[in-house]
C-alpha cells in the first residue's frame, strides 16, 4: 500500500490531460485527518492544544500510513476495493468514449491512449480518496463514541477542510449526528468551536 500525492482529477480527451482543480487529491489532507485523530484520543478537551503542539510536525508517506491504520481498522480491506473503484472509473471512461459517436476514429484513439496514459495516476487518486473517506469513518466513530459535545480546532492545516467533510459524514450515519460551528478569533488566531447533537 502507498500514499501519495498525485494532484488533482485529471480530466482526459482526445487532445490531452487537464486538471479538474475542484476535485483536488484527497492526500493533502490526509496529515489533518490524522492529527484530529490523534487529538481527540487525548481526549475532546485536549483536542486544541495537542493540533497546535503538532502544526509544524510533517510526516512521510509511510509514516502517515502507519498512524492512519491505528485508527482505521480495515485499512487493508479498503485499500484492495480501491482497485475495483478505479478498474470501473477507467471502464466507464472508456465507455464513454467508445460510444461517442461524434468522434473520428483518430481521436478515438487519441482519447482512449490518453486514459491509459493516466491509468496509474487515476488509482492514486482513488486510492488516496478512498483511504481520506475511511479515516473520516474514523473520525465519525471516534466522536460518536466518546459521545463528544464539543472540540475547537485552529483554522490552519485543512482542519477546516476535514471539519466540513467530516459534517457530512454525521449527517448520513444511521444516526446521524447535527453539528453547529462557531469560527472566532482569539489570541492564538482563527478557531472553529464545533458542538455535537446526538439524537
Amino acid at each position: 500500500m502507498e500514499l501519495k500525492y498525485v494532484g488533482d482529477f485529471p480530466l482526459v480527451s482526445q487532445h490531452g490531460v487537464a486538471f479538474d482543480h475542484t476535485q483536488t487529491d484527497k492526500y493533502i489532507y490526509l496529515h489533518a485527518v490524522l492529527e484530529l485523530l490523534e487529538a481527540l484520543s487525548y481526549g475532546a478537551t485536549e483536542t486544541t492544544q495537542h493540533l497546535y503542539r503538532s502544526q509544524h510536525r510533517d510526516l512521510k508517506p509511510q509514516q502517515l500510513l502507519a498512524g492512519l491504520k491505528k485508527y482505521v481498522k480495515n485499512l487493508d480491506t479498503i485499500y484492495e476495493q480501491r482497485e475495483h473503484k478505479a478498474e470501473d472509473l477507467v471502464a466507464d471512461l472508456i465507455r464513454r468514449v467508445e460510444e461517442n459517436e461524434s468522434l473520428t476514429p483518430d481521436e478515438k484513439y487519441a482519447w482512449l491512449n490518453n486514459i491509459k496514459i493516466m491509468k496509474d495516476y487515476y488509482l492514486q487518486y482513488v486510492t488516496n480518496k478512498t483511504v481520506y473517506e475511511a479515516a473520516l469513518e474514523a473520525l465519525a466513530d471516534e466522536i460518536d463514541e466518546a459521545k463528544v459535545q464539543q472540540i475547537k480546532i485552529p483554522m490552519f492545516r485543512n482542519y477546516g477542510i476535514v471539519l466540513r467533510d467530516l459534517q457530512k459524514v454525521l449527517e448520513q450515519r444511521k444516526s446521524p449526528i447535527d453539528t453547529t460551528s462557531n469560527v472566532e478569533c482569539d489570541a492564538d488566531g482563527i478557531a472553529c468551536t464545533t458542538s455535537f447533537s446526538y439524537r
